[in-house]
């Protein structure tokens, strides 16, 4: 039974962490590299990420700026970001692209403020499938009469209690990521 606890501890510390790497990915007005991490680039027949193809770097809180080490590159690079959603206008002179990040409106603020929730929720979803999943096996343990009643009772109990604390923890990092863009 503590393995079932355990396996549904483990997906959903994941969950969480799957939100903190889109959180992380969210546009908020300043440059941010990981906008790039979904960006990927035919290059020789394999999609390949940007990263493992230039240096990228922030020269200035609002610009990124893309450095291929492969010059030939250049013009892949520029036409995935431009296929990419990340709103952004590549700029290319010829060695680097760069990309400036304009100042976030108030009305952008809330729309990136309402994917936060969005994404928030989702993983709140995610996290109560777990639970489901986790609660089934608990059952069929009751059902193989391998646990008692009283235990399942107690193991529902705890495994709800699990399923509020990491719910509880989505709900501070959703704070925390919607006060950040709101105060940009």
């Amino acid at each position: 039974m503590t393995q079932i606890f355990a396996v549904a501890e483990e997906k959903m510390g994941k969950s969480i962490n799957s939100l903190l790497n889109e959180y992380a990915a969210v546009r908020a007005g300043r440059a941010n590299p990981a906008v790039l991490d979904k960006v990927s680039v035919e290059y020789y027949g394999t999609p390949t990420p940007i990263q493992q193809m230039a240096a990228v770097s922030v020269p200035d809180a609002r610009t990124l700026m893309i450095q291929p080490w492969d010059k030939t590159t250049l013009k892949d690079i520029e036409r995935a970001i431009l296929m990419s959603d990340i709103g952004i206008h590549p700029q290319n002179d010829g060695s680097v692209i760069r990309m400036q990040f304009p100042p976030l409106t108030e009305e952008r603020r809330r729309e990136i403020s309402k994917t936060i929730d969005k994404l928030a929720e989702d993983t709140k979803v995610a996290i109560r499938s777990i639970r489901r999943d986790a609660m089934d096996k608990l059952k069929d343990k009751k059902k193989a009469s391998e646990i008692t009643e009283d235990d399942l009772k107690s193991a529902e109990k705890k495994m709800q209690d699990l399923t509020d604390r990491f719910c509880k923890e989505i709900d501070g990092h959703c704070a925390k990521k919607s006060k950040e863009i709101m105060e940009l």
